[in-house]
Formats: C-alpha cells, sequence, structure tokens
C-alpha cells in the first residue's frame, strides 16, 4: 500500500493504540503497515479468537474489525466488546456492504464502516475521523463534569443564584409529601423539576404519572383523571382505571392546571380534601394515596381574582411554589446548557463541533430566548448539525442571535454602500422581531396565556396570532386546548 503523508507522522499529530482484526493475515498485515507508517502503533491478528481476547482487553483507542470471519464474526466480537463495558471505537471492515449491515453494526454500537477495497488514504481518513470524535467525546464529556454535574443538580444544569434557590427548595420539600405547584414560562424545565420531586422523595421507587390537562377535553379529563365505569358515557366500552387510583403509593403530575374547568376543578378539590375517587359513573369510592405535583405557565392568584379558577382549589395546590426563572434572567448558564447540550448531540453522533467562539458565545449569552431552554436546546441542536467547522463562529448562528445588538452597541458600521444597505436591513428585521415578541408577550400576558382571548382583544385574526407565535416560537397555554 502507499501512503500519501509523510513517513512516520501522524495525520493529526496524535499517536493511536490500533487493534486490526481480519481473517485475511495479508489485509492485517497490509492495515498494520499502512497505519504504522505514519506513526501508530497497530497490532494485527489474524485469528478471530485472539483477536477478541485483545480487543477485550481494552488497551486499544481504535479497533479495525473485518465483519464476515470464521469461530466468531466481527458482529460478536463488537457485541462482546459493548456488553463487556469495552467503550475503544470500532470500525467494521467488509467486502460484503449493504444498507442492512450496515444498519446492523451501526446499531450495535460501531463509530464507522469501511467497504473493502479501500486506499492508505481512506484508512487513514476513517482512523482520524473516529479517533477525533472519540477524543471529542472524552473533551465534552470533561466539559460537563466541570461546569454541568458539579455545577447543576439531578440532571438540571444551573449555577445562577435563581437556579440555586430553586435546587435548595427541592432537597427542602422532595422528601415531604407536601402538595408543590410549579409556576414557569413554557420551556423552562417544570417536567425536570417534577422529576427531581419524585426521585428524591420516599415514592421514588414507585411511580410517576402525568396528565396534560390542556389536551383533553372536560368529561374525557376526567375519564382520565377518575377513571369510568363501562356504559357512563358515549364510547365507554370498558371500565377504566383512572391515574389517580394507578399513581396509588406514587406520584401524579397535572400539567397546565390552568385548563381545567371550574366543574372539574370542584372535583378535584374533592378528591384531594377527601383523599378518595369516585370514577365517573359509579357510587362507590376507593382510597387514594398519592403525591400530587401541579404546573402551569399561567399565574392562577390572577385567574382566581378573575372567577376562571377555584380560590379554595388554588390553596390545596398551592402548599410549596416553586417558581421556575425564565433564561433570560439566569444567562450566566447558557455557556454550561450548550456545553451540556453539546455533549448530548456529539454522544448521539449528531455533530464534530467543539465549542463556540467568544463573540458567538457573547451573543447566545446576550439573546432573549423567549422559548427559554427548550429554544436553547433546538438550536444548539440546529447549529451543531448544520456547521460546518469544528468551533461555532458567529456567521453560523441563527440571523435573530447574530442580530442581539442594539444600534447603541454598534461600533463599527460597513464601508461599501452595498454592504451598509444589507446592514441597515438587518437592523431593521432585528428592530422589528424585538417589537413583534414584545407586543406578543405582552398580549398573552394580558389575556393570562389564552391565544383565543388575546388575538380577539388586540383585533387580529387567531391563526395570524397564532402564526406570529409560531414563527417566534412562543407558546402560551390556550383554553382551546390546541396551544
Amino acid at each position: 500500500m502507499n501512503s500519501d503523508l509523510p513517513s512516520n507522522e501522524t495525520s493529526n499529530g496524535v499517536v493511536q493504540q490500533v487493534l486490526v482484526i481480519d481473517d485475511e493475515a495479508a489485509i492485517a498485515e497490509s492495515c498494520s503497515r499502512a497505519l504504522s507508517r505514519h506513526g501508530h502503533r497497530v497490532r494485527a491478528c489474524a485469528d478471530p479468537e485472539l483477536g477478541l481476547q485483545e480487543a477485550l482487553s481494552g488497551n486499544y483507542d481504535v479497533v479495525f474489525l473485518d465483519l464476515m470471519m470464521p469461530k466468531v464474526t466481527g458482529l460478536e466480537i463488537l457485541k462482546r466488546m459493548r456488553s463487556a463495558g469495552v467503550s475503544t471505537e470500532v470500525v467494521i471492515m467488509t467486502a460484503y456492504s449493504t444498507v442492512e449491515s450496515a444498519v446492523e453494526v451501526m446499531k450495535a454500537g460501531a463509530a464507522d464502516y469501511l467497504s473493502k477495497p479501500f486506499s492508505p488514504p481512506e484508512l487513514l481518513m476513517v482512523l482520524e475521523k473516529v479517533a477525533n470524535r472519540s477524543a471529542m467525546i472524552r473533551q465534552i464529556a470533561s466539559l460537563r463534569q466541570e461546569l454541568g454535574v458539579q455545577k447543576g443538580f439531578e440532571g438540571i444544569v444551573g449555577e445562577s443564584a435563581r437556579m440555586q434557590k430553586v435546587f435548595a427548595l427541592i432537597r427542602r420539600v422532595a422528601p415531604s409529601d407536601a402538595t408543590v405547584l410549579i409556576t414557569g414560562e413554557s420551556g423552562t424545565g417544570k417536567e425536570m423539576i417534577v422529576s427531581a420531586l419524585h426521585r428524591l422523595s420516599k415514592r421514588g421507587d414507585r411511580s410517576l404519572l402525568a396528565c396534560d390537562c390542556s389536551t383533553l377535553a372536560p368529561t374525557l379529563l376526567e375519564s382520565e383523571l377518575f377513571g369510568h365505569v363501562k356504559g357512563s358515557f358515549s364510547g365507554a366500552i370498558s371500565t377504566k382505571q383512572g391515574l389517580f387510583e394507578a399513581a396509588h403509593k406514587g406520584t401524579l403530575f397535572l400539567d397546565e392546571v390552568a385548563n381545567i374547568t371550574l366543574e372539574t376543578q370542584g372535583k378535584l378539590l374533592r378528591v384531594l380534601e377527601t383523599r378518595r375517587v369516585k370514577k365517573v359513573g359509579d357510587t362507590a369510592e376507593s382510597d387514594i394515596d398519592i403525591r400530587l405535583i401541579a404546573a402551569t405557565n399561567r399565574s392562577l392568584s390572577e385567574m382566581v381574582a378573575e372567577g376562571e379558577f377555584r380560590e379554595d382549589l388554588f390553596y390545596r395546590l398551592n402548599v410549596v411554589p416553586i417558581d421556575l426563572p425564565p433564561l433570560r434572567d439566569r444567562q450566566g448558564d447558557i455557556p454550561m446548557l450548550v456545553a451540556h447540550f453539546l455533549n448530548q448531540f456529539v454522544e448521539k453522533s449528531l455533530t464534530q463541533v467543539r465549542s463556540f467562539t467568544p463573540e458567538a458565545m457573547q451573543h447566545m449569552e446576550s439573546y432573549r430566548w423567549p422559548g427559554n431552554v427548550r429554544e436553547l436546546r433546538n438550536i444548539v441542536e440546529r447549529i451543531a448539525v448544520l456547521c460546518d467547522s469544528d468551533r461555532v463562529e458567529l456567521r453560523h448562528l441563527p440571523r435573530e442571535i447574530r442580530q442581539t445588538e442594539s444600534l447603541a452597541t454598534v461600533t463599527t458600521l460597513p464601508e461599501a454602500w452595498e454592504d451598509f444597505k444589507q446592514f441597515k436591513q438587518e437592523m431593521r428585521e432585528a428592530a422589528v422581531r424585538d417589537l413583534e415578541i414584545r407586543y406578543l408577550n405582552e398580549a398573552l400576558g394580558r389575556a393570562h396565556g389564552n391565544v383565543t382571548k388575546a388575538a380577539e382583544n388586540v383585533g387580529m385574526r387567531r391563526t395570524n396570532f397564532h402564526s406570529l407565535m409560531k414563527k417566534y416560537g412562543l407558546h402560551a397555554a390556550d383554553s382551546d386546548g390546541d396551544e
């Protein structure tokens, strides 16, 4: 085999410990020579069983593994490695390349796939790619350990003062059976708080069941919560156990609790007061033992004042309130969250991105994040998939984030007229975007998150109002149940 790189010099300056397993000795030795000439330390095995023992030692950075071999196949060796906890990167080599076989080995944990015959440059290119990926995973995992695990809590990433108060409150209330009401804008991570409360409670080994109260009509919601008996209403073809009964001894989470009708609120209040539940259409009651957690992105106290939510139920739910801050109020957490999400996408082989430039990260921190942590995760994933570099620069960011500078902070202007015209257009679009987001948020705030009411109040068609919300990634609880 001939090489395109200088002898005794690795392609990226890093020496790799490589194992080549192929029952065709000529191929194993050929790979060994090609890689050794570039400074890598290589062990070649033509005996699959001997190769298996070497692979299980975990002493190698990368294993090149032939798929079709007698006695022990490459797929079997790969599965044995993974079941033994050996994390060495594996590249499968085969002359029988099919989509099905590629999918199978990748599912089993292979890092890449090399079709025979291949050239020395192809072999070296795959080695460098896989080695870089392995190094990247270790680097970001280390960064996550430093920034995320040490300064986060129960999988929730954050070190800001606001989040530290939330973590402290979770620690104090989780061991009790006190009812918790979690409030916060859409996308702030209310579900993660629920999971942390459940895991740290004495019910952590029991079930955690959830119900989204915004997605069901009142009759169906009552059936979902309390259950029903056969024939109690049209479509009730059999008796059904409700979530209150199913969550016995565990935790029940009611999401978007503000969307429950006043009639259902009364029935829910009775269940919480008596700790007994009656199926729809039934006369008998059953005892329940559950821990209740509720969440909403609306102000229940304001709804109480307007007669839209029962005051007695509000006090039953609001025993321990936990208010989650929006991401714009915890900007110091943004670099940590970015590193956390990058690590997830690297582990899924969705990206080769290592980091953000200081300028790009500054814009990420300056952006208002109307969709909160959910929007941040989606943006990081989009950048990770589309970025053509291992480092995210300002040009890789979505336009709305690149344009977070205000006119007052602009220090330099383009010199060419055509560039200046483009700059003006971008600044206009950024200004309009900020105004429209503010307008929508204020309208939604006045309507307590009800999209239909907000649209009516400002004189817009609901579809147009909703389209603007979708354009900017805004979310709000809507009594229509479709938002």
